[in-house]
C-alpha cells in the first residue's frame, strides 16, 4: 500500500497497445522564450521542432509515435529521453479546437492505457468529435523508459510485509523492505530516478503542445493529473488553453500532511461505505451502526495478522494485502458490492476476493508479474518531496495523530508513509504555491468525499490560482467528470467545448 499514490485505474478501464514509428508525420515550430523553461530557446530548439512520425498502433483508430525530449533540462545536450505518444483524431462533425491531452494520475498511471481504454471512447462525444484525443504516458512511466525495481517475485514479499509493526523486530522488517525497494530502483534505472519529477513531466507535455501545432494546450488531468496541469500552467501560464483539474491536490502541502490528509480522506470513505453497508442484508460488518462496521474491520485485519488465510494460490491473505484490497474498493460506489462479497469471504477462511481487489490496486498480473505503476509512482513521489519521515523513528511518533485521523487505517497509513525515508536520489521539489498568473480560466474539481484527493485539496488549489474556477461534486468516490452527474459532465463539456467556465462555486450532485 502507498498512500501517496491518489489515482486507483481499475485494470478494467485500461487498454495495451503497440508502439510502431514512421509513417505520416507532423513537426511543431521553435520554442519562444516563455516555452522553454529555465533552460536557453537555442538549446531546446531542435526538440520544438523535431518531427512526430505517426504510425498505426495496431489497436482500431489510435495512432502511436515518439517524441524526444532532454534526459535532463538543465543540460539538454547531455542526453534524450524517448517518450510514448498516442492519438485518436476528432471524428467530426463541427471545426476542431484541437488536441485535448488526458492523463490518469498515479503518478505511475498510464496515459497511453488510458487514452486507448477509455477517454478516447468513453468520453461524451462532442468533445471526441472536436478535438484530436492525445496521451502520452510521462517520463519513467509505462512505455516512456519505464523505472523498474523489483522483479515480480520480490514483488509480491514486498507487498506483503507486514505494514503495522508490533514490535522492533518487525519495524526492522518493514524498514529494510523499503529500502530493498529503493536499491533494486537504483540498479535498475539508476540513470532516469534523477529525472522523473513533476516538473519535467510538464516540460515534456509543452514541447508535445507545440509539436502538435497547438497554441494552447488544452488537457484534463486526473488526481496526481491536477498536480502535473497545475505544474504546467505555473511554468507557462501564456500558454493554458483549457485546463480541467478534476480530484485536485495541494501543491503547497509537505508529505506529511498529503498522507495524513489522505489517511482522514479514506477513513470518511470507509464511513460512507460502512453506512450502506449495514443497511444491506449481506453486509458481513454488521447491520448495526458504522462503529460497529469498524470494529469488525478492525476484528478482521487482527486476525489477518496473526494467521492469513489461504486464497487458492501459493499466496495468503495478509493483513497489509487484505487492507490494500479495501482500500482498493474505496475509490468508487461501484465497488462496494465487491468488497462486501470479499470481506465474507475472508470471514470465512477464503481470501481470494480481497486479494484479487489488492492485485487490481497493484496491477499484477495473472502471470505474477507487476506493472511499473507502483515504481513509477514511488520513483515520481520521492523526488517531487521530501519524505514523510526520515525514519522509523519519525513513523513512530506520528502514529497518535494518524490513528486518529483514522482508527481503522491509520496505523498502516503512517508507516506506508515511510517508503521515501531510503531512497538513493534527493528530492528536487519543494511544497508551493501554484498561482499561474495570466493564464486563462482553469476549472478545479473536487469531491465532497474523495478518499484519495480530498475536497480542501480542490478548495486550496483553485483558490491558489489565479484564473481557478471551483466546481464541486457532493457525493463520493474519486473524481467527478464522467462519473454519472449530468450537471458536472454539462459544465466541463462546456468549458471544453466554448471556452465558458462553470461560476466560480457551483455545486453539483
Amino acid at each position: 500500500m502507498d498512500t501517496r499514490r491518489p489515482l486507483r485505474i481499475f485494470a478494467t478501464a485500461l487498454g495495451t497497445a503497440g508502439l510502431l514509428v514512421s509513417g505520416c508525420s507532423s513537426g511543431g515550430s521553435a520554442p519562444s522564450a516563455s516555452a522553454t523553461g529555465s533552460a536557453a530557446v537555442e538549446e531546446l530548439k531542435p526538440y520544438y521542432v523535431q518531427k512526430l512520425r505517426w504510425r498505426d498502433c495496431g489497436t482500431e483508430g489510435f495512432q502511436c509515435t515518439t517524441m524526444k525530449a532532454p534526459l535532463d533540462y538543465a543540460k539538454p545536450d547531455d542526453g534524450d529521453i524517448e517518450l510514448a505518444v498516442s492519438r485518436k483524431k476528432a471524428t467530426g462533425p463541427g471545426k476542431k479546437i484541437g488536441s485535448l491531452l488526458v492523463n490518469p494520475g498515479g503518478p505511475g498511471g498510464s496515459a497511453i492505457g488510458y487514452l486507448q481504454g477509455y477517454a478516447a471512447i468513453g468520453y461524451p462525444a462532442p468533445v471526441r468529435a472536436r478535438y484530436d484525443m492525445v496521451s502520452i504516458d510521462p517520463r519513467g512511466v509505462a512505455r516512456s523508459e519505464p523505472v523498474e525495481c523489483l522483479s515480480g517475485k520480490e514483488m509480491d514479499a514486498y507487498t506483503q510485509v507486514d505494514q503495522t509493526p508490533d514490535d522492533e523486530g518487525e519495524i526492522t522488517e518493514l524498514s529494510k523492505s523499503f529500502e530493498k525497494f529503493a536499491k533494486g530502483c537504483e540498479k535498475r534505472s539508476g540513470e532516469i530516478l534523477p529525472h522523473v519529477s513533476t516538473v519535467e513531466t510538464a516540460r515534456d507535455m509543452d514541447i508535445l503542445r507545440s509539436l502538435l501545432g497547438d497554441e494552447k494546450l488544452h488537457y484534463v488531468g486526473a488526481s496526481y493529473g491536477t498536480f502535473l496541469g497545475a505544474t504546467y500552467a505555473d511554468l507557462f501560464p501564456a500558454r493554458v488553453g483549457r485546463l480541467v483539474l478534476d480530484g485536485a491536490m495541494d501543491p503547497s502541502l509537505p508529505a506529511i500532511e498529503i498522507n495524513r490528509d489522505q489517511t482522514a480522506g479514506f477513513e470518511g470513505a470507509f464511513q460512507s461505505f460502512a453506512a450502506d453497508c449495514v443497511k444491506q442484508t449481506d453486509c458481513p460488518l454488521g447491520t448495526t451502526s458504522t462503529d460497529g462496521a469498524a470494529t469488525e474491520l478492525k476484528k478482521l485485519f487482527a486476525g489477518l495478522d496473526s494467521e492469513p488465510v489461504p486464497t487458492g494460490e501459493t499466496r495468503e491473505l495478509t493483513e497489509s494485502l487484505a487492507t490494500t484490497g479495501v482500500i482498493a474498493a474505496m475509490y468508487g460506489e461501484e465497488s462496494w458490492p465487491q468488497l462486501r462479497e470479499a470481506l465474507a469471504g475472508a470471514q470465512r477462511g477464503d481470501g481470494s476476493g480481497l486479494l484479487a481487489l489488492a492485485d487490481s490496486y497493484y496491477e499484477r498480473e495473472p502471470s505474477g508479474e507487476y506493472a511499473n505503476l507502483m515504481f513509477a509512482n514511488a520513483a515520481v513521489n520521492c523526488l517531487d518531496l521530501a519524505p514523510a519521515f526520515a525514519g522509523p523513528e519519525a513513523a513512530e511518533k506520528a502514529l497518535p495523530e494518524f490513528e486518529k485521523a483514522s482508527p481503522v487505517f491509520g496505523r498502516g497509513f503512517a508507516w506506508a508513509a515511510l517508503n521515501c525515508g531510503s531512497w538513493p536520489v534527493d528530492p528536487t521539489g519543494t511544497p508551493h504555491r501554484t498561482e499561474a498568473k495570466g493564464a486563462d480560466p482553469i476549472v478545479v474539481v473536487g469531491t465532497t468525499r474523495d478518499p484519495a484527493t480530498p475536497y480542501k485539496w480542490a478548495e486550496a488549489l483553485a483558490d491558489q490560482l489565479s484564473s481557478g474556477t471551483l466546481l464541486t461534486y457532493e457525493g463520493d468516490g474519486h473524481t467527478a467528470y464522467g462519473r454519472g452527474s449530468d450537471c458536472v459532465d454539462t459544465a466541463i463539456n462546456t468549458y471544453l467545448l466554448d471556452g465558458t467556465p462553470p461560476k466560480d462555486g457551483k455545486k453539483c450532485a
